[in-house]
Protein backbone atom coordinates (compact mmCIF):
# COMPACT_ATOMS: atom_id res chain seq x y z
CA UNK A 1 0.00 0.00 0.00
CA UNK A 2 1.16 3.55 -0.71
CA UNK A 3 0.01 6.86 0.75
CA UNK A 4 -0.86 9.64 -1.68
CA UNK A 5 -2.80 12.92 -1.76
CA UNK A 6 -5.18 13.93 -4.55
CA UNK A 7 -6.59 17.46 -4.43
CA UNK A 8 -5.66 17.70 -0.73
CA UNK A 9 -7.49 14.44 0.03
CA UNK A 10 -5.21 11.79 1.60
CA UNK A 11 -5.77 8.15 0.72
CA UNK A 12 -4.10 4.77 0.74
CA UNK A 13 -4.11 2.55 -2.35
CA UNK A 14 -2.30 -0.62 -3.47
CA UNK A 15 1.05 -0.26 -5.18
CA UNK A 16 0.58 -0.35 -8.97
CA UNK A 17 -2.64 1.68 -8.90
CA UNK A 18 -2.88 4.38 -11.54
CA UNK A 19 -3.75 7.98 -10.66
CA UNK A 20 -7.02 7.56 -12.57
CA UNK A 21 -7.98 4.50 -10.50
CA UNK A 22 -7.02 6.23 -7.27
CA UNK A 23 -9.02 9.35 -8.13
CA UNK A 24 -12.05 7.24 -8.92
CA UNK A 25 -11.96 5.79 -5.40
CA UNK A 26 -12.60 9.22 -3.89
CA UNK A 27 -14.99 10.46 -6.57
CA UNK A 28 -12.60 12.85 -8.29
CA UNK A 29 -13.46 13.09 -11.99
CA UNK A 30 -10.63 13.12 -14.52
CA UNK A 31 -11.77 13.23 -18.16
CA UNK A 32 -10.40 10.51 -20.45
CA UNK A 33 -10.60 9.79 -24.16
CA UNK A 34 -8.14 7.09 -25.23
CA UNK A 35 -8.47 5.11 -21.99
CA UNK A 36 -10.44 1.86 -22.21
CA UNK A 37 -10.78 -0.52 -19.27
CA UNK A 38 -11.52 -4.11 -20.28
CA UNK A 39 -10.50 -5.79 -17.04
CA UNK A 40 -12.84 -8.71 -17.72
CA UNK A 41 -10.54 -9.64 -20.60
CA UNK A 42 -7.36 -8.72 -18.77
CA UNK A 43 -6.83 -5.79 -21.13
CA UNK A 44 -6.55 -2.06 -20.44
CA UNK A 45 -5.81 0.44 -23.23
CA UNK A 46 -3.03 2.56 -21.69
CA UNK A 47 -1.45 4.13 -24.75
CA UNK A 48 -1.93 7.57 -23.14
CA UNK A 49 -1.97 9.10 -26.61
CA UNK A 50 -4.64 11.77 -26.20
CA UNK A 51 -3.22 13.41 -23.06
CA UNK A 52 -6.71 14.54 -22.07
CA UNK A 53 -6.28 13.11 -18.58
CA UNK A 54 -3.08 14.98 -17.67
CA UNK A 55 -2.75 15.99 -14.01
CA UNK A 56 -0.02 17.75 -12.08
CA UNK A 57 2.50 15.79 -10.02
CA UNK A 58 3.59 18.45 -7.49
CA UNK A 59 6.75 16.71 -6.31
CA UNK A 60 8.16 16.40 -9.82
CA UNK A 61 6.51 19.62 -10.99
CA UNK A 62 5.41 17.79 -14.07
CA UNK A 63 2.28 16.87 -15.98
CA UNK A 64 1.56 13.14 -16.23
CA UNK A 65 -1.23 11.10 -17.85
CA UNK A 66 -3.51 9.85 -15.07
CA UNK A 67 -4.59 6.75 -17.03
CA UNK A 68 -1.06 5.32 -17.29
CA UNK A 69 0.95 6.87 -14.45
CA UNK A 70 1.21 4.67 -11.35
CA UNK A 71 1.18 6.25 -7.90
CA UNK A 72 4.19 6.22 -5.55
CA UNK A 73 4.41 6.67 -1.81
CA UNK A 74 4.11 10.33 -0.82
CA UNK A 75 2.80 11.41 -4.23
CA UNK A 76 0.82 14.66 -4.31
CA UNK A 77 -1.50 15.12 -7.28
CA UNK A 78 -3.59 18.10 -8.35
CA UNK A 79 -6.13 17.31 -11.04
CA UNK A 80 -7.62 20.80 -11.43
CA UNK A 81 -4.61 23.12 -11.39
CA UNK A 82 -4.43 25.89 -13.99
CA UNK A 83 -1.40 24.18 -15.49
CA UNK A 84 -3.27 20.87 -15.90
CA UNK A 85 -6.45 22.49 -17.22
CA UNK A 86 -4.59 24.59 -19.80
CA UNK A 87 -2.67 21.56 -21.04
CA UNK A 88 -5.83 19.48 -21.16
CA UNK A 89 -7.69 22.14 -23.11
CA UNK A 90 -4.74 22.62 -25.47
CA UNK A 91 -4.49 18.89 -26.19
CA UNK A 92 -8.18 18.72 -27.07
CA UNK A 93 -7.84 21.77 -29.32
CA UNK A 94 -5.02 20.01 -31.17
CA UNK A 95 -7.27 17.00 -31.73
CA UNK A 96 -10.09 19.25 -32.95
CA UNK A 97 -7.78 21.15 -35.29
CA UNK A 98 -7.27 17.96 -37.29
CA UNK A 99 -10.87 16.76 -37.10
CA UNK A 100 -13.78 17.33 -39.52
CA UNK A 101 -16.32 19.90 -38.36
CA UNK A 102 -19.49 18.13 -39.44
CA UNK A 103 -20.99 17.34 -36.07
CA UNK A 104 -24.58 18.09 -37.08
CA UNK A 105 -24.60 15.35 -39.73
CA UNK A 106 -22.11 12.98 -38.11
CA UNK A 107 -23.29 9.45 -37.25
CA UNK A 108 -21.96 9.91 -33.70
CA UNK A 109 -23.46 13.35 -33.07
CA UNK A 110 -24.30 13.62 -29.33
CA UNK A 111 -22.65 10.22 -28.78
CA UNK A 112 -19.14 11.32 -29.69
CA UNK A 113 -16.73 11.30 -26.75
CA UNK A 114 -14.52 13.94 -28.37
CA UNK A 115 -17.56 16.18 -28.68
CA UNK A 116 -18.45 15.52 -25.03
CA UNK A 117 -14.93 16.34 -23.84
CA UNK A 118 -14.88 19.56 -25.87
CA UNK A 119 -18.16 20.59 -24.28
CA UNK A 120 -16.95 19.62 -20.80
CA UNK A 121 -13.83 21.77 -21.24
CA UNK A 122 -15.96 24.64 -22.59
CA UNK A 123 -14.03 24.85 -25.85
CA UNK A 124 -15.81 27.34 -28.10
CA UNK A 125 -13.08 28.00 -30.65
CA UNK A 126 -9.95 26.27 -31.90
CA UNK A 127 -6.92 28.54 -31.80
CA UNK A 128 -4.67 26.10 -33.67
CA UNK A 129 -4.72 26.26 -37.45
CA UNK A 130 -2.95 24.10 -40.02
CA UNK A 131 -3.27 21.36 -42.58
CA UNK A 132 -5.77 18.59 -41.97
CA UNK A 133 -5.23 14.97 -42.88
CA UNK A 134 -7.25 13.66 -45.81
CA UNK A 135 -8.24 10.04 -46.34
CA UNK A 136 -10.88 8.40 -48.52
CA UNK A 137 -13.98 6.96 -46.86
CA UNK A 138 -13.98 3.14 -46.87
CA UNK A 139 -17.47 1.93 -47.81
CA UNK A 140 -16.28 -1.41 -49.18
CA UNK A 141 -17.99 -3.75 -46.72
CA UNK A 142 -21.67 -4.30 -46.07
CA UNK A 143 -21.15 -3.93 -42.33
CA UNK A 144 -18.57 -1.33 -41.23
CA UNK A 145 -17.72 2.17 -42.45
CA UNK A 146 -14.14 3.33 -41.87
CA UNK A 147 -13.62 7.10 -41.88
CA UNK A 148 -9.91 7.66 -41.08
CA UNK A 149 -10.31 11.45 -41.10
CA UNK A 150 -12.20 11.11 -37.81
CA UNK A 151 -9.57 8.86 -36.21
CA UNK A 152 -7.93 10.50 -33.17
CA UNK A 153 -5.34 7.70 -32.72
CA UNK A 154 -6.74 6.59 -29.37
CA UNK A 155 -6.10 3.02 -30.60
CA UNK A 156 -9.00 1.59 -28.63
CA UNK A 157 -10.18 -0.26 -31.73
CA UNK A 158 -6.69 -1.67 -32.19
CA UNK A 159 -6.64 -2.99 -28.63
CA UNK A 160 -10.06 -4.59 -29.08
CA UNK A 161 -9.25 -6.10 -32.49
CA UNK A 162 -5.80 -7.42 -31.62
CA UNK A 163 -5.78 -8.21 -27.91
CA UNK A 164 -9.40 -9.14 -27.15
CA UNK A 165 -10.67 -10.52 -30.46
CA UNK A 166 -7.20 -11.53 -31.80
CA UNK A 167 -8.36 -10.85 -35.36
CA UNK A 168 -5.40 -8.61 -36.07
CA UNK A 169 -6.89 -6.41 -38.79
CA UNK A 170 -6.39 -2.93 -37.31
CA UNK A 171 -3.04 -1.31 -36.51
CA UNK A 172 -1.25 2.02 -36.76
CA UNK A 173 0.01 2.67 -40.29
CA UNK A 174 2.22 5.41 -41.69
CA UNK A 175 4.14 7.88 -39.52
CA UNK A 176 3.99 11.44 -38.33
CA UNK A 177 1.16 13.59 -39.64
CA UNK A 178 -0.10 10.81 -41.92
CA UNK A 179 -0.54 8.22 -39.19
CA UNK A 180 -3.91 6.51 -38.70
CA UNK A 181 -5.36 3.22 -37.52
CA UNK A 182 -6.37 1.06 -40.47
CA UNK A 183 -5.84 -2.39 -42.01
CA UNK A 184 -2.32 -3.29 -43.13
CA UNK A 185 -1.26 -1.67 -46.42
CA UNK A 186 -4.34 0.54 -46.04
CA UNK A 187 -6.49 -2.20 -47.56
CA UNK A 188 -10.23 -1.83 -47.81
CA UNK A 189 -12.07 -3.63 -45.00
CA UNK A 190 -13.67 -6.05 -47.44
CA UNK A 191 -10.24 -7.28 -48.51
CA UNK A 192 -9.16 -8.20 -44.99
CA UNK A 193 -9.97 -10.99 -42.55
CA UNK A 194 -12.22 -8.63 -40.57
CA UNK A 195 -15.06 -10.62 -39.01
CA UNK A 196 -17.34 -7.54 -38.81
CA UNK A 197 -18.02 -8.36 -35.16
CA UNK A 198 -18.39 -4.61 -34.59
CA UNK A 199 -16.49 -4.52 -31.31
CA UNK A 200 -14.19 -1.88 -32.81
CA UNK A 201 -17.31 0.17 -33.58
CA UNK A 202 -18.52 -0.31 -30.01
CA UNK A 203 -15.35 1.18 -28.49
CA UNK A 204 -14.53 3.90 -31.06
CA UNK A 205 -15.01 7.28 -29.30
CA UNK A 206 -15.69 9.17 -32.55
CA UNK A 207 -17.21 8.20 -35.89
CA UNK A 208 -13.99 6.80 -37.33
CA UNK A 209 -15.68 3.40 -37.23
CA UNK A 210 -19.45 3.06 -37.54
CA UNK A 211 -21.91 0.48 -38.81
CA UNK A 212 -23.07 0.65 -42.41
CA UNK A 213 -26.56 2.13 -42.28
CA UNK A 214 -29.59 0.88 -44.19
CA UNK A 215 -32.02 3.25 -42.49
CA UNK A 216 -32.77 5.30 -45.59
CA UNK A 217 -33.42 2.19 -47.68
CA UNK A 218 -35.74 0.89 -44.95
CA UNK A 219 -37.65 4.18 -44.84
CA UNK A 220 -37.99 4.13 -48.65
CA UNK A 221 -39.34 0.58 -48.57
CA UNK A 222 -41.88 1.51 -45.89
CA UNK A 223 -43.01 4.52 -47.93
CA UNK A 224 -43.48 2.47 -51.12
CA UNK A 225 -47.08 1.20 -51.43
CA UNK A 226 -45.85 -1.54 -53.78
CA UNK A 227 -43.69 -3.08 -51.07
CA UNK A 228 -44.78 -5.54 -48.37
CA UNK A 229 -42.25 -4.95 -45.59
CA UNK A 230 -41.82 -7.30 -42.64
CA UNK A 231 -39.49 -7.07 -39.67
CA UNK A 232 -37.87 -9.70 -37.48
CA UNK A 233 -36.52 -8.96 -34.00
CA UNK A 234 -33.59 -10.82 -32.42
CA UNK A 235 -33.78 -11.94 -28.75
CA UNK A 236 -31.01 -9.66 -27.43
CA UNK A 237 -32.65 -6.52 -28.84
CA UNK A 238 -35.61 -6.71 -26.47
CA UNK A 239 -33.46 -6.53 -23.32
CA UNK A 240 -31.27 -3.61 -24.43
CA UNK A 241 -33.12 -1.09 -26.60
CA UNK A 242 -34.95 0.36 -23.59
CA UNK A 243 -31.64 1.88 -22.45
CA UNK A 244 -31.95 4.37 -25.32
CA UNK A 245 -35.24 5.61 -23.85
CA UNK A 246 -34.22 6.01 -20.22
CA UNK A 247 -35.21 2.50 -19.14
CA UNK A 248 -33.02 0.36 -16.88
CA UNK A 249 -30.60 -2.10 -18.54
CA UNK A 250 -32.31 -5.46 -18.82
CA UNK A 251 -35.81 -4.00 -19.16
CA UNK A 252 -37.82 -6.42 -21.31
CA UNK A 253 -39.45 -4.46 -24.15
CA UNK A 254 -40.68 -7.24 -26.44
CA UNK A 255 -44.28 -6.15 -26.90
CA UNK A 256 -43.37 -2.47 -27.07
CA UNK A 257 -40.95 -3.15 -29.93
CA UNK A 258 -43.72 -4.88 -31.91
CA UNK A 259 -46.03 -1.91 -31.32
CA UNK A 260 -43.32 0.52 -32.37
CA UNK A 261 -42.56 -1.37 -35.59
CA UNK A 262 -46.24 -1.46 -36.49
CA UNK A 263 -46.41 2.31 -35.87
CA UNK A 264 -43.48 2.74 -38.26
CA UNK A 265 -45.49 1.03 -40.98
CA UNK A 266 -44.24 -2.55 -41.08
CA UNK A 267 -46.87 -4.87 -42.55
CA UNK A 268 -45.93 -7.75 -40.24
CA UNK A 269 -43.55 -8.20 -37.32
CA UNK A 270 -42.00 -11.62 -36.78
CA UNK A 271 -39.82 -13.01 -34.02
CA UNK A 272 -36.31 -14.24 -34.83
CA UNK A 273 -36.91 -16.56 -31.87
CA UNK A 274 -39.23 -18.59 -34.11
CA UNK A 275 -36.23 -19.31 -36.33
CA UNK A 276 -34.07 -19.90 -33.25
CA UNK A 277 -36.40 -22.77 -32.34
CA UNK A 278 -36.12 -23.96 -35.93
CA UNK A 279 -32.33 -23.73 -35.70
CA UNK A 280 -32.27 -25.80 -32.51
CA UNK A 281 -34.30 -28.60 -34.04
CA UNK A 282 -31.93 -28.71 -37.00
CA UNK A 283 -28.75 -28.37 -34.92
CA UNK A 284 -29.85 -30.88 -32.30
CA UNK A 285 -30.81 -33.36 -35.02
CA UNK A 286 -27.43 -32.82 -36.70
CA UNK A 287 -25.60 -33.33 -33.39
CA UNK A 288 -27.50 -36.53 -32.64
CA UNK A 289 -26.79 -37.74 -36.19
CA UNK A 290 -23.06 -37.09 -35.79
CA UNK A 291 -22.95 -38.84 -32.41
CA UNK A 292 -24.89 -41.88 -33.60
CA UNK A 293 -23.14 -42.24 -36.97
CA UNK A 294 -19.55 -41.45 -36.06
CA UNK A 295 -19.63 -37.96 -37.56
CA UNK A 296 -17.04 -35.22 -37.07
CA UNK A 297 -16.90 -34.01 -33.47
CA UNK A 298 -16.98 -31.64 -31.81
CA UNK A 299 -19.81 -29.91 -33.63
CA UNK A 300 -19.68 -26.15 -33.38
CA UNK A 301 -22.77 -23.96 -33.35
CA UNK A 302 -23.05 -21.71 -36.39
CA UNK A 303 -25.46 -18.94 -35.35
CA UNK A 304 -22.83 -16.19 -35.03
CA UNK A 305 -21.71 -14.84 -38.43
CA UNK A 306 -18.63 -13.08 -37.02
CA UNK A 307 -17.20 -16.28 -35.61
CA UNK A 308 -18.09 -18.15 -38.83
CA UNK A 309 -16.04 -15.57 -40.77
CA UNK A 310 -13.28 -16.01 -38.17
CA UNK A 311 -12.99 -19.76 -38.73
CA UNK A 312 -13.20 -19.38 -42.53
CA UNK A 313 -10.30 -16.93 -42.60
CA UNK A 314 -8.08 -18.18 -39.78
CA UNK A 315 -8.91 -21.88 -39.30
CA UNK A 316 -9.90 -23.14 -42.78
CA UNK A 317 -8.68 -26.65 -41.93
CA UNK A 318 -11.54 -26.91 -39.40
CA UNK A 319 -14.42 -26.04 -41.73
CA UNK A 320 -15.86 -29.55 -41.40
CA UNK A 321 -16.76 -29.11 -37.74
CA UNK A 322 -19.29 -26.22 -37.63
CA UNK A 323 -22.94 -27.14 -37.94
CA UNK A 324 -24.19 -26.57 -41.47
CA UNK A 325 -27.23 -24.70 -40.13
CA UNK A 326 -27.79 -21.14 -41.25
CA UNK A 327 -28.27 -18.57 -38.51
CA UNK A 328 -31.81 -17.85 -37.21
CA UNK A 329 -31.81 -14.50 -39.03
CA UNK A 330 -31.22 -16.13 -42.41
CA UNK A 331 -33.53 -19.06 -41.66
CA UNK A 332 -36.42 -16.69 -40.93
CA UNK A 333 -35.63 -14.73 -44.08
CA UNK A 334 -35.62 -17.93 -46.13
CA UNK A 335 -38.97 -19.03 -44.70
CA UNK A 336 -40.46 -15.55 -45.15
CA UNK A 337 -39.39 -15.50 -48.81
CA UNK A 338 -40.90 -18.94 -49.46
CA UNK A 339 -43.52 -20.26 -47.01
CA UNK A 340 -44.83 -16.83 -45.96
CA UNK A 341 -44.59 -15.44 -49.49
CA UNK A 342 -46.93 -18.20 -50.69
CA UNK A 343 -49.66 -16.69 -48.48
CA UNK A 344 -49.36 -13.34 -50.28
CA UNK A 345 -50.55 -12.52 -53.78
CA UNK A 346 -47.42 -10.54 -54.71
CA UNK A 347 -44.22 -10.96 -56.71
CA UNK A 348 -41.17 -12.08 -54.69
CA UNK A 349 -39.32 -8.81 -55.30
CA UNK A 350 -42.11 -6.87 -53.57
CA UNK A 351 -41.48 -8.59 -50.24
CA UNK A 352 -38.78 -6.93 -48.14
CA UNK A 353 -37.40 -8.48 -44.95
CA UNK A 354 -35.78 -6.14 -42.41
CA UNK A 355 -33.84 -7.63 -39.49
CA UNK A 356 -33.41 -5.83 -36.16
CA UNK A 357 -30.19 -7.26 -34.77
CA UNK A 358 -27.79 -6.61 -31.86
CA UNK A 359 -24.99 -7.40 -34.29
CA UNK A 360 -23.02 -5.55 -36.96
CA UNK A 361 -21.85 -8.80 -38.59
CA UNK A 362 -25.46 -9.66 -39.46
CA UNK A 363 -25.27 -6.91 -42.11
CA UNK A 364 -22.41 -8.69 -43.84
CA UNK A 365 -24.07 -12.06 -43.37
CA UNK A 366 -27.27 -10.91 -45.09
CA UNK A 367 -25.22 -9.92 -48.15
CA UNK A 368 -23.47 -13.30 -48.53
CA UNK A 369 -24.57 -14.78 -51.89
CA UNK A 370 -24.60 -18.40 -50.70
CA UNK A 371 -27.25 -17.47 -48.12
CA UNK A 372 -29.64 -16.19 -50.76
CA UNK A 373 -31.84 -18.04 -53.21
CA UNK A 374 -32.15 -17.38 -56.93
CA UNK A 375 -30.41 -13.97 -56.69
CA UNK A 376 -32.97 -12.72 -54.13
CA UNK A 377 -31.61 -11.82 -50.70
CA UNK A 378 -33.30 -13.72 -47.88
CA UNK A 379 -32.79 -10.63 -45.70
CA UNK A 380 -32.85 -7.28 -47.47
CA UNK A 381 -31.77 -4.81 -44.78
CA UNK A 382 -30.27 -5.23 -41.32
CA UNK A 383 -30.63 -2.55 -38.66
CA UNK A 384 -28.80 -2.65 -35.33
CA UNK A 385 -30.51 -2.06 -31.99
CA UNK A 386 -29.00 1.43 -31.98
CA UNK A 387 -30.37 2.16 -35.44
CA UNK A 388 -33.88 1.07 -34.48
CA UNK A 389 -33.67 3.41 -31.49
CA UNK A 390 -32.63 6.23 -33.83
CA UNK A 391 -35.47 5.36 -36.19
CA UNK A 392 -38.02 5.56 -33.38
CA UNK A 393 -36.66 8.91 -32.21
CA UNK A 394 -36.84 10.20 -35.78
CA UNK A 395 -40.53 9.25 -35.80
CA UNK A 396 -41.11 10.81 -32.38
CA UNK A 397 -41.95 7.47 -30.79
CA UNK A 398 -41.06 7.01 -27.11
CA UNK A 399 -40.69 3.25 -26.63
CA UNK A 400 -41.21 3.49 -22.86
CA UNK A 401 -44.75 4.83 -23.30
CA UNK A 402 -46.07 2.17 -25.71
CA UNK A 403 -48.48 -0.67 -25.01
CA UNK A 404 -47.55 -4.27 -25.75
CA UNK A 405 -48.51 -6.02 -28.99
CA UNK A 406 -48.02 -9.68 -29.93
CA UNK A 407 -45.85 -10.84 -32.84
CA UNK A 408 -47.65 -11.94 -36.00
CA UNK A 409 -48.27 -15.64 -36.49
CA UNK A 410 -46.98 -18.08 -37.45
CA UNK A 411 -43.46 -16.73 -37.59
CA UNK A 412 -43.94 -15.03 -34.25
CA UNK A 413 -44.34 -18.07 -32.00
CA UNK A 414 -41.37 -19.14 -29.87
CA UNK A 415 -40.24 -20.94 -26.73
CA UNK A 416 -37.98 -20.05 -23.83
CA UNK A 417 -35.19 -22.04 -25.44
CA UNK A 418 -35.12 -19.54 -28.30
CA UNK A 419 -34.95 -16.56 -25.93
CA UNK A 420 -31.68 -17.68 -24.35
CA UNK A 421 -29.97 -17.55 -27.75
CA UNK A 422 -29.22 -13.95 -26.84
CA UNK A 423 -26.56 -14.78 -24.25
CA UNK A 424 -23.40 -16.84 -24.14
CA UNK A 425 -24.18 -20.49 -23.41
CA UNK A 426 -27.81 -20.10 -24.47
CA UNK A 427 -27.62 -21.79 -27.88
CA UNK A 428 -25.95 -24.91 -26.56
CA UNK A 429 -28.32 -25.05 -23.55
CA UNK A 430 -31.31 -24.87 -25.88
CA UNK A 431 -29.77 -27.58 -28.06
CA UNK A 432 -29.15 -29.77 -24.99
CA UNK A 433 -32.82 -29.55 -23.99
CA UNK A 434 -33.92 -30.92 -27.36
CA UNK A 435 -31.02 -33.35 -27.87
CA UNK A 436 -31.74 -34.92 -24.47
CA UNK A 437 -35.27 -35.89 -25.47
CA UNK A 438 -34.16 -36.98 -28.95
CA UNK A 439 -31.48 -39.30 -27.55
CA UNK A 440 -33.37 -40.70 -24.55
CA UNK A 441 -37.00 -40.58 -25.67
CA UNK A 442 -37.78 -39.29 -22.19
CA UNK A 443 -39.14 -35.96 -21.02
CA UNK A 444 -36.54 -33.57 -19.64
CA UNK A 445 -37.79 -32.39 -16.27
CA UNK A 446 -34.84 -30.28 -15.12
CA UNK A 447 -34.94 -27.61 -17.81
CA UNK A 448 -32.18 -25.25 -16.71
CA UNK A 449 -28.56 -26.29 -17.15
CA UNK A 450 -26.87 -23.97 -14.66
CA UNK A 451 -23.44 -25.43 -15.49
CA UNK A 452 -23.68 -23.84 -18.96
CA UNK A 453 -24.35 -20.34 -17.64
CA UNK A 454 -22.06 -17.53 -16.59
CA UNK A 455 -19.77 -14.89 -18.07
CA UNK A 456 -16.41 -16.65 -17.86
CA UNK A 457 -14.63 -16.33 -21.19
CA UNK A 458 -14.12 -20.08 -21.57
CA UNK A 459 -16.06 -22.69 -19.63
CA UNK A 460 -17.00 -26.32 -19.97
CA UNK A 461 -19.67 -28.61 -18.65
CA UNK A 462 -20.86 -32.19 -18.79
CA UNK A 463 -24.55 -32.81 -19.41
CA UNK A 464 -25.67 -36.38 -18.61
CA UNK A 465 -27.98 -37.64 -21.37
CA UNK A 466 -28.91 -41.23 -20.63
CA UNK A 467 -25.72 -43.28 -20.88
CA UNK A 468 -23.88 -40.44 -22.62
CA UNK A 469 -21.97 -37.70 -20.81
CA UNK A 470 -22.29 -34.88 -23.33
CA UNK A 471 -19.15 -32.75 -23.03
CA UNK A 472 -19.69 -29.13 -23.96
CA UNK A 473 -17.29 -26.22 -24.40
CA UNK A 474 -18.36 -22.56 -24.46
CA UNK A 475 -16.43 -19.46 -25.46
CA UNK A 476 -17.40 -15.83 -25.99
CA UNK A 477 -15.01 -13.29 -27.45
CA UNK A 478 -12.93 -14.36 -30.45
CA UNK A 479 -9.72 -14.45 -28.43
CA UNK A 480 -11.26 -17.19 -26.31
CA UNK A 481 -12.62 -18.90 -29.43
CA UNK A 482 -9.07 -19.05 -30.78
CA UNK A 483 -7.92 -20.98 -27.72
CA UNK A 484 -10.65 -23.61 -28.17
CA UNK A 485 -10.01 -23.94 -31.90
CA UNK A 486 -6.28 -24.38 -31.32
CA UNK A 487 -7.10 -27.18 -28.84
CA UNK A 488 -9.08 -28.91 -31.58
CA UNK A 489 -6.22 -28.46 -34.06
CA UNK A 490 -3.82 -30.11 -31.59
CA UNK A 491 -6.21 -33.00 -31.04
CA UNK A 492 -6.64 -32.09 -27.35
CA UNK A 493 -10.41 -31.58 -27.44
CA UNK A 494 -12.81 -34.29 -26.30
CA UNK A 495 -15.92 -32.11 -26.54
CA UNK A 496 -19.03 -33.30 -28.32
CA UNK A 497 -20.27 -29.76 -28.96
CA UNK A 498 -18.92 -26.22 -28.67
CA UNK A 499 -20.76 -22.91 -28.67
CA UNK A 500 -18.88 -19.83 -29.78
CA UNK A 501 -20.09 -16.23 -29.71
CA UNK A 502 -17.88 -13.49 -31.11
CA UNK A 503 -19.00 -10.72 -28.78
CA UNK A 504 -18.42 -10.40 -25.02
CA UNK A 505 -21.45 -11.88 -23.27
CA UNK A 506 -22.81 -13.14 -26.59
CA UNK A 507 -25.42 -11.18 -28.52
CA UNK A 508 -26.35 -9.11 -25.45
CA UNK A 509 -22.92 -7.49 -25.83
CA UNK A 510 -23.14 -7.27 -29.61
CA UNK A 511 -21.43 -4.55 -31.63
CA UNK A 512 -24.82 -3.06 -32.54
CA UNK A 513 -26.21 -2.79 -29.01
CA UNK A 514 -26.51 0.49 -27.05
CA UNK A 515 -23.01 1.50 -25.96
CA UNK A 516 -22.10 0.03 -22.56
CA UNK A 517 -18.44 1.17 -22.46
CA UNK A 518 -17.17 -2.09 -20.97
CA UNK A 519 -19.54 -1.99 -17.98
CA UNK A 520 -20.06 -5.67 -17.15
CA UNK A 521 -23.00 -4.85 -14.84
CA UNK A 522 -25.02 -3.78 -17.90
CA UNK A 523 -24.19 -7.03 -19.69
CA UNK A 524 -25.16 -9.00 -16.58
CA UNK A 525 -28.55 -7.25 -16.30
CA UNK A 526 -29.27 -7.99 -19.96
CA UNK A 527 -28.34 -11.63 -19.38
CA UNK A 528 -30.58 -11.92 -16.34
CA UNK A 529 -33.47 -10.52 -18.38
CA UNK A 530 -32.90 -13.14 -21.09
CA UNK A 531 -33.20 -15.92 -18.52
CA UNK A 532 -36.30 -14.24 -17.04
CA UNK A 533 -37.98 -14.36 -20.46
CA UNK A 534 -37.16 -18.07 -20.65
CA UNK A 535 -38.58 -18.79 -17.18
CA UNK A 536 -41.85 -17.02 -17.99
CA UNK A 537 -42.52 -18.84 -21.26
CA UNK A 538 -45.23 -21.56 -21.24
CA UNK A 539 -43.02 -23.77 -23.48
CA UNK A 540 -39.28 -23.96 -22.94
CA UNK A 541 -38.07 -26.55 -25.44
CA UNK A 542 -37.75 -25.77 -29.13
CA UNK A 543 -39.43 -28.97 -30.32
CA UNK A 544 -42.53 -27.94 -28.33
CA UNK A 545 -43.08 -24.96 -30.64
CA UNK A 546 -46.32 -26.00 -32.34
CA UNK A 547 -45.96 -23.48 -35.15
CA UNK A 548 -42.47 -24.73 -35.99
CA UNK A 549 -43.79 -28.28 -36.11
CA UNK A 550 -46.61 -27.04 -38.35
CA UNK A 551 -43.94 -25.58 -40.66
CA UNK A 552 -42.28 -28.99 -40.89
CA UNK A 553 -45.63 -30.71 -41.56
CA UNK A 554 -46.78 -28.16 -44.15
CA UNK A 555 -43.55 -27.28 -45.90
CA UNK A 556 -40.15 -28.58 -44.75
CA UNK A 557 -40.81 -32.27 -44.17
CA UNK A 558 -38.44 -34.13 -41.84
CA UNK A 559 -35.93 -32.22 -39.70
CA UNK A 560 -32.46 -32.37 -41.29
CA UNK A 561 -34.11 -33.74 -44.43
CA UNK A 562 -33.69 -32.81 -48.07
CA UNK A 563 -35.98 -29.78 -48.13
CA UNK A 564 -34.74 -28.61 -44.75
CA UNK A 565 -31.21 -28.68 -46.17
CA UNK A 566 -32.32 -26.67 -49.18
CA UNK A 567 -33.72 -23.82 -47.09
CA UNK A 568 -31.98 -24.05 -43.72
CA UNK A 569 -28.42 -25.24 -44.31
CA UNK A 570 -25.30 -23.86 -45.99
CA UNK A 571 -21.63 -24.50 -46.75
CA UNK A 572 -18.51 -22.63 -45.67
CA UNK A 573 -15.80 -21.07 -47.80
CA UNK A 574 -12.08 -20.97 -47.15
CA UNK A 575 -10.99 -17.37 -46.68
CA UNK A 576 -8.23 -15.90 -48.82
CA UNK A 577 -7.81 -12.57 -47.07
CA UNK A 578 -5.10 -11.15 -44.84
Amino acid sequence: MVHITINDIPLEVPKGTTILEAADKIGVHIPTLCHLDLHDFGVVNKVASCRVCVVEDKARQNLVPACAEQVYDGMTVVTDSVKALNARRGNVELLLSNHPFECLTCRKNLRCELQTIAQELNIREVSVEGERKSYPLDLSSAAIVNDPEKCIMCRRCETMCNEVQTVGVLSAINRGFGVSVAPAFNLDMVDTSCTYCGQCVAVCPTAALTEMSYLHKTWRALANPNRHVVAQVAPAVRVAIGEMFGMEPGTISTGKIVTALKRLGFDAVFDTNFAADLTIIEEATELVHRIQHGGRLPMLTSCCPAWVKFIEDQFPDLLDIPSSCKSPQVMLGAIAKSYYLDTLDILPRRLKVVSIMPCVAKKAEAARPELSKESLLNVDYVLTTRELGDMLREAGIDLSKLEDTEFDSILGESTGAAAIFGTTGGVIEAAARTAYEMLTGKELERIEFEQLRGLEGIREAVVPIGDLDLKIGIAHGLGNARKLLEQIQRGESDYHAIEIMACPGGCIGGGGQPFHHGDESIILKRQQAIYEIDRNMPRRKSHENEMVMKLYNDFLGEPYGEKAHEFLHTVYTKGERI
